[in-house]
């Protein structure tokens, strides 16, 4: 009788057992990965005012060295997204890890090289680094749709979008230090080494849900329960041979007028992205005069206000869902009012003094951090058959601006010989994104494959 009572009792802790929170400390893991993955994207921005001049290159040259990531970037998005849906998350993202740090790392070696040998080598080690990053956005988002039920998935895809601001606020500083202390070549050595070392800490804490030696049944259950798809990775671990995703649901997905408004929307969000991550320190120093190591620190206040926006903007997203507002009113209305406030960047051409360009910086920063949800809308709408390909498209669309933006604000500033046709650019994108949500994307919901 006392061993049926015990038995009993077990079971009824279990049923009533206190759920985990292992999933917080996941997207903590991908926020940090992230912030290291933009960190390596933007080394060159801050190192290009001394690389341009000891290297002689011109704003065309280093438009041009700009998008080398994204060409790369861009083109791997599909066979990334297909080795996520083959293989899962965690070793894919391991690999890509390990590859871009090494890439980065090996980039200090351009000081030693002079003419187009210079140009091309460089070139050459960006686009390493692009193809190398392509699985990671679509990672994390197939993490976040596994891990986290819908009502907190607005959040979970800020913070880790987030990372991108965290990046500058973190790294812009120290890198400015970098530079004005060892030279150019350092950061890259120092961001390259920094990938590599955070790959202990992935494959400590990076697991699937079901999986988890940290993850509990209740906090599995709750997130099963609130549509997380918690067995996404199930059997991919080993390797075995399986079938690809059916490159034809791309034509589905590109015929789909919801899911073609937010990829054209997304495009306009990361130019804004890109000319942050690569033209920015280059305005500070050319257009406002700064020296590299004041770049460096100014560069972080808008990056600080762009962290705050973007974690503001999914915390209202979800706080509207749990409000009972509509999943197209929740997302979409930090979107737009992220995108207006960007669109405040082109008053700097109006404005001479240092603190009243920083401030129209920050408000844009922040205004591009809170309407920075693309990710939660892609988790939101991907056939779950095909996440991780379905987020390499989207990542396709938005970091085609990766290859254009950078080209396009190159020869911007050679013909006219300032930046402010450069704002205008950028400033109109922002616009566009809001055109599209409002009206093309209509109601966001998850695609069904036919």
């Amino acid at each position: 009788m006392k061993t049926n009572e015990a038995v009993l009792d077990s079971c009824v802790s279990v049923a009533t057992a206190r759920k985990t929170n292992v999933r917080w400390i996941v997207i903590t893991v991908l926020f940090f990965i992230t912030i290291i993955n933009y960190a390596s994207r933007s080394t060159i921005s801050l190192a290009a005012p001394d690389m341009a001049k000891d290297l002689h290159f011109d704003s065309v040259t280093m438009g041009y060295i700009f998008s080398a990531f994204g060409w790369s970037y861009v083109i791997a998005q599909l066979p990334g997204g297909w080795l996520l849906d083959r293989f899962g998350s965690k070793r894919v993202y391991a690999w890509s890890i390990f590859l871009w740090s090494l890439f980065t790392l090996m980039t200090g070696i351009i000081g030693l090289m002079t003419g187009f040998a210079a140009i091309a080598t460089l070139f050459a080690l960006r686009f390493l680094v692009g193809a190398a990053e392509a699985p990671s956005f679509p990672a994390n988002s197939r993490i976040v749709a596994a891990w986290f039920p819908a009502n907190e998935r607005g959040t979970a895809s800020a913070i880790f979008n987030s990372a991108q601001y965290g990046a500058t606020a973190v790294f812009a500083p120290i890198m400015g230090w970098l530079i004005h202390t060892w030279g150019w070549h350092s950061v890259f050595t120092v961001i390259g080494a920094l990938g590599i070392l955070f790959l202990l800490i992935w494959k400590k804490l990076i697991h699937d849900p079901k999986d988890h030696p940290m993850a509990n049944a209740a906090e599995v259950d709750y997130i099963e329960q609130g549509g997380g798809l918690v067995s996404m990775d199930q059997g991919k671990k080993s390797g075995a041979k399986q079938e690809g995703p059916n490159l034809k649901y791309i034509k589905q997905l590109l015929q789909n007028r919801m899911m073609l408004g937010i990829y054209i929307a997304q495009y306009c969000i990361n130019t804004l992205t890109f000319f942050f991550i690569s033209w920015f320190p280059v305005y500070l120093v050319k257009e406002k005069h700064m020296s590299i190591l004041k770049a460096g620190f100014v560069a972080a206040i808008p990056a600080v206000c762009g962290f705050v926006g973007g974690v503001l903007g999914g915390i209202i997203s979800d706080f509207m869902l749990q409000r009972g507002c509509s999943l197209s009113a929740s997302r979409k209305t930090p979107i737009v009012l992220g995108m207006l406030m960007s669109m405040t960047m082109v008053f700097c051409n109006y404005v001479s003094a240092e603190q009243a360009v920083i401030f129209f910086m920050s408000l844009a920063f922040f205004g591009k951090g809170m309407g920075a949800l693309g990710w939660a809308v892609n988790s939101d709408t991907a056939p779950k058959q095909i996440a991780g390909l379905s987020g390499g498209l989207l990542n396709i669309c938005g970091n085609l601006s990766s290859i254009t933006a950078p080209i396009a604000i190159g020869y911007i500033i050679q013909a006219t010989g300032s930046f402010n046709g450069a704002l205008v650019y950028v400033g109109i994108h922002a616009f566009i994104a809001i055109a599209c949500y409002l009206f093309m994307v209509g109601e966001i919901k998850r695609v069904e494959l036919k």
